[in-house]
């Protein structure tokens, strides 16, 4: 009886690298991934230089010792994007889907599961008859919401009238609140007095 020898000739399988050149900035790990610019938009690579996000120009760069960049936080990131000259804020996952819809006019990143952001209350305040259309105007207060966008608790009891429309720049108006705790929330009053909040879920 003969007998069969098969040869099995192995062959290395070398993955293809992925090679990122020309880039302008690349931060420190947050999240377990990296932020890196390229001219004027920013994406994110992961841990093997994979990029997760890729180069966009909606990310919110987030000031850290005397670096700004965007960063994950709670595998959210914010983002910006512009409607009728306003800005407003929301935020992506590490797939770069729109997980909470820009509708704030600031807000903080992510820890423990809340965030802070100022949220945009509209009312209708009369008509305009040359124009045809109604007059708006605009309140917002500083709420802590979930990790769906949803608001848990209103931080300001008065609403604050804003107009970003006459503003001299884009920055976005302050929030004073503090997370300083998963529950707790230091809120800064008129007199620049501290009270602390507590949140429950």
């Amino acid at each position: 009886m003969s007998k069969l020898f098969i040869t099995f000739v192995l062959i290395p399988f070398l993955g293809m690298a992925q090679t990122i050149e020309n880039i302008d900035y690349i931060s420190p790990f947050h999240n377990e991934v990296a932020a890196i610019k390229k001219g004027s938009q920013w994406a994110f690579i992961n841990n093997e230089g994979k990029i997760v996000v890729d180069f966009r120009s909606d990310l919110v760069p987030t000031k850290t010792n005397n670096d700004s960049y965007p960063i994950f936080s709670n595998d959210k990131c914010l983002i910006a994007h512009q409607k009728n000259d306003i800005l407003y804020y929301g935020y992506i996952d590490k797939s770069g889907k729109t997980v909470i819809t820009p509708q704030f006019l600031n807000a903080t990143n992510f820890k423990e599961g809340k965030a802070l952001a100022l949220k945009v209350h509209r009312e209708t305040i009369g008509y305009n008859d040359i124009f045809k259309k109604d007059v708006v105007s605009y309140h917002y207060f500083e709420v802590a919401i979930d990790s769906n966008g949803t608001t848990l608790e209103h931080l300001t009891q008065l609403a604050l009238h804003v107009s970003p429309q006459n503003r001299n720049d884009n920055s976005p108006p302050q929030i004073t609140s503090k997370l300083i705790s998963k529950n707790l929330i230091a809120v800064k009053g008129d007199d620049a007095k501290w009270r602390i909040k507590k949140i429950e879920q």
